[in-house]
């Protein structure tokens, strides 16, 4: 089983470049589609733990889907919102990667590689002795 999780949606240009990516590196990966498989409260508050800024970095702020919205999401508790994630998976940024420690949302080529070498190199020195 693999340490990278891929949360993606097919027919999101950002996810077939990412998981293109991916594969050209050889980099193995647990894909999950975000709106069959979408991340449950506990799991999206173990990935709000991996970011800069909170909700702010997993959000689609310029989707059609957040535009739409009849809240404001600065009104609601932390709770509230993560309950409307799993609900509305469209508000949340695509692709999301993350190895339980780092998380990039978005297709970032640069912070995948980074992403990548730190997983290569923890691999390399669990088998050393």
């Amino acid at each position: 089983m693999s340490s990278i999780t891929f949360y993606t949606y097919p027919s999101c240009t950002s996810c077939r470049k990412a998981k293109m990516w991916l594969k050209q590196n050889k980099v193995s990966f647990d894909e999950r589609h975000l709106f069959k498989e979408t991340p449950s409260v506990e799991e999206l508050r173990e990935l709000l733990k991996l970011t800069k800024y909170g909700t702010e970095d997993i959000l689609a702020k310029r989707s059609q889907s957040f535009k739409s919205l009849d809240v404001d999401i600065y009104d609601l508790s932390t709770n509230e919102l993560l309950t409307l994630l799993t609900k509305n998976p469209k508000l949340l940024k695509r692709p999301l990667v993350t190895d339980g420690k780092q998380l990039i949302a978005g297709y970032s080529p640069g912070d995948m590689k980074k992403l990548c070498s730190t997983k290569e190199k923890e691999h390399i020195s669990s088998h050393v002795s």
